[in-house]
């Protein structure tokens, strides 16, 4: 591998010592394999040869925290790449905004919970970006400023393969790999993480592979300048410890402490436990007692996520029926698995995963813009309903725990047949495809290109 560097200056060696070269100091973890150069002075530039070419392919996995489905379907990505193909790979799941550029993007997670509090102001910012020259003229105008950190990023990583998950994360990466002269080498690809309307800034005609997780979404994809071989259409990327759980109802019930015979509602906050979770929990309460018999139709288990004063609010209630307060939840697979419907707002990885454990859903909520198609989706497909009125919740609710359990059935088929429980292994199948495709990973100049030569 030769790698052809701007003149060299005097802080050049600071350089390489920052992105972790070997040989100049910096470096990566304990156990991490290294690769040696050897340097060569001629011309007013300078060779950096590596020794010994083979080597674990690198996948740079682009992410941000704004929500926490970015992340998750990092991770699912990350853990099926693993269970594929073990060692072959060397994952890196980086929010390069926030390690390597300033202000506003190091700062892209507290300002998106800030305007999803805001709703307008979030509906107003997703729809006014949503044309091209406007989001384009915003990000060239953001990569005239932190382009020079995202290479020092790509560079630290030498990433083979770059994997966005977020529709922040295509351009300018696309941008530095152009000027490296490394679009061509690089397989970069996008996982898009929403489930039906999704911001146009996720298509961009430069990556080798576009995820789609719906019909709908590839027909955007299309219409966004991408071309039929360029789209695969695989699902959203559901962690492989969810996807592919063995669970029993019954064994799952006694290990989580649930009435072993009440059909189980389970009523989702979030992960910050936002929502009217306690009103609907005690219009729930009220809905499962028969008025003239007295009878408990059904149980609830109700996740509260980092929301801890809401957690603690709705346990000192006294429930008419058996009620489970839980708070963050890392064993999601293992309750969805007990109950059979789901209150949930349409957040896009809790549908994917409701679906995959065939759990009819009543979406009470979503966010503008990129969650209000996953309504649609859910309901067109008669996997669920929706409805903002926690009275209206409750009463459907008992409707499907009583007299209209024939619909719950129903629901339930035709989520699992919605459902895409393989997807995150269709996706790094096909990566790994194109890898292969392209021949040995082994010639990858990464350089600091006479663009950002001021970084040094």
């Amino acid at each position: 591998m030769v790698i052809m560097v701007a003149p060299p200056k005097s802080s050049l060696k600071a350089v390489f010592e920052r992105v972790g070269v070997y040989g100049f100091g910096g470096g990566g973890s304990n156990g991490e394999k290294r690769v040696r150069y050897e340097i060569h002075d001629e011309d007013d530039t300078m060779e950096m040869v590596q020794i010994g070419a083979d080597r674990t392919k690198n996948v740079l996995i682009l992410m941000s925290d704004t929500g926490g489905g970015h992340r998750a379907s990092a991770e699912a990505i990350r853990d099926a790449f693993k269970m594929e193909f073990g060692d072959e790979y060397k994952i890196f799941v980086k929010d390069v905004w926030k390690e390597y550029t300033g202000w506003p993007l190091n700062d892209m997670e507290n300002q998106y919970k800030f305007m999803v509090k805001h709703v307008q102001l979030w509906n107003v910012a997703f729809h006014g970006t949503s044309p091209r020259w406007i989001h384009g003229v915003y990000l060239a105008a953001i990569a005239a400023f932190y382009a020079k950190e995202v290479e020092a990023g790509l560079m630290e990583y030498k990433p083979d393969i770059i994997i966005s998950v977020h529709p922040l994360m295509q351009h300018i990466p696309l941008w530095v790999l152009k000027w490296q002269g490394l679009q061509k080498k690089v397989i970069f690809v996008t996982v898009i993480t929403d489930l039906n309307t999704c911001h146009r800034t996720w298509f961009h005609p430069g990556v080798k592979r576009c995820y789609c997780p719906s019909e709908e979404v590839s027909k955007r994809a299309l219409l966004d300048r991408l071309e039929p071989n360029q789209v695969r259409v695989f699902g959203l990327p559901v962690r492989p410890s969810f996807a592919r759980a063995v669970l029993n109802k019954d064994d799952l019930r006694v290990e989580l402490e649930l009435d072993p015979i009440l059909p189980a509602v389970l009523l989702m906050g979030g992960g910050e436990g936002m929502g009217p979770v306690k009103k609907t929990a005690k219009a729930l309460a009220e809905s499962l007692v028969d008025k003239e018999t007295g009878m408990i139709l059904g149980q609830m288990v109700i996740i509260c996520g980092r929301n801890k004063s809401l957690a603690s609010s709705l346990e000192s209630l006294e429930w008419k029926i058996p009620v489970k307060v839980r708070g963050f939840e890392t064993q999601m697979q293992k309750w969805m698995g007990a109950c059979d419907c789901i209150i949930t707002k349409a957040g896009p990885g809790t549908i994917a995963e409701a679906l995959i454990r065939g759990l009819p859903i009543i979406l009470n909520d979503y966010i503008p813009g990129q969650e209000k198609g996953n309504v649609p989706y859910v309901v067109d497909n008669g996997a669920g309903v929706f409805t903002r009125s926690p009275k209206e919740t409750a009463q459907i609710v008992a409707g499907w725990f009583s007299t209209n359990a024939d619909e719950l059935k129903k629901m339930s088929e035709n989520a699992l047949k919605l459902a895409q429980p393989e997807a995150v292994f269709d996706i790094v199948r096909d990566i790994h495809d194109l890898a292969g495709q392209r021949g040995p990973l082994t010639d990858m100049p990464y350089a600091l290109t006479s663009s950002f030569s001021n970084l040094m």
